[in-house]
């Protein structure tokens, strides 16, 4: 049994690597393919220049996409193979024995010593591919400040939910698995609630969006839409980069609009009022709940399927340890369990883009029409660099969001049906 366990994580090790870089080559040579000229579908969204600069943008995020996908695979064989991992635990059990503290710093040390390899090609995508395409306006300083605060938030909170999850196991018997995800559950809502309060200002500066025309508009739709929000505040997304964003946070009277400053520049009025139009949609279609309740309900699934293994001797032994340690099962599920997830990502996504399609539809209806919109959609693809036409296949398994193509074809069918 050890032996076939063996087999099948290197093959879904493999395949899992594989099915990435025929996905990445397939849309690397599909915008290839549209190279040279402008389609016609994209003559009013993308002149000739930009065109050209989007194909090379998807050119050179695939190429570091391959290397970064090697590396993940590579490391990740290495770590459940070569037996380093067995190594570390005894040494540390010499040390400090297995308990819960302990075993909680070994979970979070080999998250983070696994996490290590890859910063240089992160530091090459800020420093030079972004850069290269004008999209950078990070600094290295600030670059190494956000992974210092990110590590001691990592560590902060963590550590204690790691050390919390284990004790559980100790203490609920076999109904443990139910406990650990009631746990889960509740911080995944504490961190809702705090993260816009004391997390974000850690790494960006929230202003209120200054009186004027602006501000009064999008507090009218927030009105007339029946979304109530605490205040409607700007991000200084622009010290990290020129891409954009807009989101809502918190819950209840606590509520906060924000709006990334590079999102304010790159659109006008009516296209930011219809871009939080789009937002709000999320919010009245209950988006958000209804994906947080899919997240549970996996989690959930998670947690039993773990409890499963916890107590299969082999599950332990095809990686090297000895059976019935405990946060050695977490830590072999917590590496393996991303081989076998990564097939049902199109599903998620499917969803993600179903939920897009009513928000859009929503924020149509709105604004009693869809051209604001799509004015919008078509701007902020033409600012970042947007892959006009990705390969179906790769847009089916990874986009969250549709095509710019699907979007427009979605809007205007939304639009005849409101005339």
């Amino acid at each position: 049994m050890t032996s076939l366990v063996v087999a099948l994580t290197i093959s879904l090790l493999v395949l899992r690597w594989l099915a990435q870089v025929v996905l990445e080559r397939l849309n690397a040579n599909y915008a290839l393919r549209h190279a040279g000229k402008v389609p016609d579908a994209f003559k009013d969204v993308v002149d000739e220049e930009n065109y050209a600069r989007s194909i090379n943008y998807t050119q050179a995020k695939s190429k570091l996409e391959l290397i970064e996908l090697t590396l993940d695979g590579v490391v990740l064989g290495v770590v459940l193979f070569s037996g380093i991992l067995p190594f570390a635990w005894a040494l540390l059990t010499r040390q400090l024995g297995a308990g819960i503290w302990p075993s909680s710093v070994f979970l979070f040390l080999v998250g983070l010593v696994m996490s290590l390899p890859a910063l240089p090609l992160t530091y090459y995508r800020q420093f030079v591919l972004e850069q290269e395409f004008g999209f950078n306006t990070t600094t290295p300083r600030l670059w190494v400040l956000d992974r210092v605060k990110g590590l001691v938030l990592a560590t902060v909170l963590a550590l204690p939910l790691l050390a919390l999850i284990l004790k559980i196991v100790q203490w609920a018997g076999a109904a443990w698995w139910l406990w650990a995800w009631a746990a889960m559950m509740l911080f995944q809502l504490l961190m809702v609630l705090i993260a816009p309060v004391l997390i974000l200002p850690l790494f960006n500066k929230f202003s209120p969006l200054p009186n004027g025309t602006l501000r009064d508009k999008l507090l009218a739709l927030a009105g007339r839409t029946q979304f109530h929000a605490r205040n409607i505040q700007v991000m200084d997304g622009s010290k990290r980069s020129t891409h954009s964003n807009a989101f809502f946070t918190g819950f209840g009277r606590f509520r906060k609009i924000v709006l990334f400053d590079t999102l304010i520049q790159q659109l006008i009025e009516p296209e930011l009022e219809a871009v939080l139009a789009h937002e709000i949609g999320h919010y009245k279609r209950r988006h958000i709940p209804k994906s947080l309740g899919l997240a549970a309900i996996c989690s959930l699934v998670g947690f039993y399927v773990l409890s499963v293994l916890m107590q299969q001797e082999w599950f332990y032994r095809a990686f090297g340890f000895q059976p019935g340690q405990t946060a050695i099962a977490f830590l072999l599920f917590a590496l393996v369990s991303g081989l076998v997830t990564f097939w049902f990502s199109p599903l998620a996504h499917w969803l993600s883009r179903r939920h897009e399609f009513e928000a859009d539809a929503y924020a149509a209806r709105v604004m009693a029409s869809a051209e604001p919109l799509m004015t919008a959609l078509r701007k902020l693809n033409e600012k970042n660099l947007s892959n006009l036409t990705p390969h179906p296949l790769y847009s089916t398994v990874y986009y969250s969001h549709p095509t710019l193509l699907e979007r427009e074809a979605a809007l205007k069918g939304a639009e005849a049906v409101m005339s």
